[in-house]
């Protein structure tokens, strides 16, 4: 891992019932990518912090070292990734 990926801060914010969030989760697993899971139900402060960053409600959104990455966009997660050298 290089200085750059261990730098990377990537938070998932998402719900437990919310099946893309699994889905982001289980992605970036997959891929060794390390990550911290916010469950916004259980933290209606991150519930706040997620709409200020995304300007949205829905979820998951990824912060993926300062990209905002609304859903499962796949195209997106891994163009962050490349960028962060994470992949």
């Amino acid at each position: 891992m290089t200085d750059t990926a261990t730098a990377t801060k990537i938070t998932i914010y998402g719900a437990e019932w919310c099946a893309f969030c699994h889905t982001a989760m289980h992605y970036l697993d997959d891929k060794g990518v390390k990550y911290t899971y916010i469950d916004i139900d259980k933290d209606p402060k991150a519930g706040m912090e997620v709409i200020e960053k995304s300007g949205q409600r829905g979820i998951p959104v990824i912060d993926l070292g300062g990209d905002i990455i609304i859903g499962f966009d796949r195209p997106k997660i891994d163009a962050s990734l490349k960028a962060h050298k994470l992949a």
